[in-house]
């Protein structure tokens, strides 16, 4: 009878212990109107039942060691473990089926701070707790550095993020516990993805473009956490973004027009010439890397000899591609401007236009060229051509959401050296 009433308790305490146990108000809440239910009052120091491998409170121990919890008293179990660090980061872990032993499942981090909650029943039903803090040895190991880009401040609504790594991550385990720990939130929240370029470079963006007036905090949460024998994750410093009114661009290749929108709606429609017959522009979404009001263009610097060969003073200059397409003011070829394309790839227009279009962009302003005959920007090595994969696509190059291979990601250009300007 009795037996049969204390595994009565274990079930209703069980019960309550894991919606309830990391909160001891939330413990003694359950209880009210109970009548003396052994849930009643605050739970009771256990610290005499349940070994931890951990040591003592402060211990230094050894990170690649799994942490186990062990209930000793013969009638106790344990109900919940809940081990985090100071990054925020839970560690999991297993309990066996008689509760009486718990342990880490996945790697501890190195050089930091956990703090231990354990919540445990007696053969009485009655709630227990023991909490304990230790700190973990640093690894004397090489370190993973991760830089985010670009640097903080504001952007068009089409900037992807960047992250360069200090070394190569092949392994799709690898990746993915390097990409789960690379953080990026929004506000407002919006759909995004991490895609592995190569093994030592990531770019985020989000299905469509980020909304206007949104902000964007970028975060790593690999620091002291093991990658790979050797290597363990190192801290890095976060960046915060803006984004301003939704600014883009659309330009007609065959129309010889670029359209300007704002918030939704085209407030300036330029004539403009872009690249002629064996130098045509490139079709595609393009992000703007860069703003010089001045710049030197010399047709050596990319390749361009003989007869098409110029070396020219150019205003107004907005950046489009590393190999040189730019946005820019083209006076000398005004008598094509709307009418035919003469320029060696770059987007030419008059002074004014080329002036109005420089001061109403800025970095991460999506330019989106249609109707050329030259090939599609590529989505990596020469700028910005992320939003040229569809979204699919996106989503194949994360470890997480997907999973990858150990080698580059498909499609990936990299490589392009970033060349002197060609008009």
């Amino acid at each position: 009878m009795n037996h049969s009433s204390n595994r009565t308790k274990r079930r209703i305490s069980a019960g309550c212990a894991l919606t309830l146990a990391p909160l001891a108000v939330g413990l003694a809440s359950c209880s009210v109107g109970s009548g003396g239910n052994p849930l009643a009052g605050a739970p009771y120091d256990a610290s005499n039942q349940i070994s931890v491998s951990a040591g003592e409170e402060g211990a230094v121990v050894d990170p690649s060691r799994p942490l186990k919890v062990t209930a000793t008293g013969d009638e106790g179990r344990i109900a919940d473990v809940t081990a985090v660090d100071t990054a925020g980061r839970f560690l999991s872990g297993k309990l066996s089926e008689d509760g009486k032993r718990w342990q880490s499942t996945t790697p501890l981090a190195a050089g930091v701070r956990y703090t231990v909650r354990i919540s445990t029943e007696n053969g009485s039903g009655e709630q227990g707790r023991r909490t304990l803090n230790f700190q973990t040895k640093p690894a004397h190991a090489k370190r993973l550095g991760v830089t985010f880009g670009p640097d903080s401040g504001t952007y068009g609504v089409g900037q992807p993020i960047t992250a360069e790594l200090s070394h190569k991550i092949k392994g799709a385990k690898q990746r993915k516990l390097v990409e789960g720990g690379l953080i990026v939130k929004s506000s407002p929240h919006v759909e995004g993805s991490w895609h592995w370029v190569d093994g030592k470079e990531l770019h985020y963006r989000p299905k469509e473009y980020w909304p206007a007036h949104s902000t964007i905090s970028v975060r790593s949460r690999l620091n002291g956490l093991k990658v790979r024998d050797g290597l363990y994750g190192d801290k890095a410093e976060p960046v915060k973004l803006k984004t301003g009114d939704r600014v883009e661009a659309l330009a007609d290749a065959s129309g010889l027009s670029m359209k300007f929108s704002k918030n939704g709606k085209v407030i300036k429609e330029m004539p403009i010439t872009t690249g002629k017959a064996g130098f045509e522009t490139r079709n595609g979404t393009k992000v703007i890397l860069g703003r010089e009001s001045f710049v030197r263009m010399r047709s050596g610097s990319v390749g361009i000899g003989g007869g098409e060969s110029y070396d020219l003073g150019v205003h107004w200059a907005s950046r489009l591609t590393w190999s040189g397409e730019y946005v820019h003011a083209a006076p000398w070829s005004s008598g094509s401007h709307g009418v035919s394309n003469s320029s060696h790839g770059c987007t030419g227009m008059s002074t004014e236009n080329a002036q109005w279009f420089f001061e109403h962009v800025r970095n991460g302003v999506p330019v989106k060229y249609v109707n050329s005959d030259g090939d599609t920007m590529p989505a990596f090595g020469n700028g910005f051509g992320d939003w040229n994969l569809s979204w699919a696509k996106w989503k194949e190059g994360s470890a997480v959401q997907r999973g990858t291979q150990d080698q580059d990601a498909a499609g990936s250009a990299t490589g392009v050296s970033r060349l002197r300007p060609q008009v």
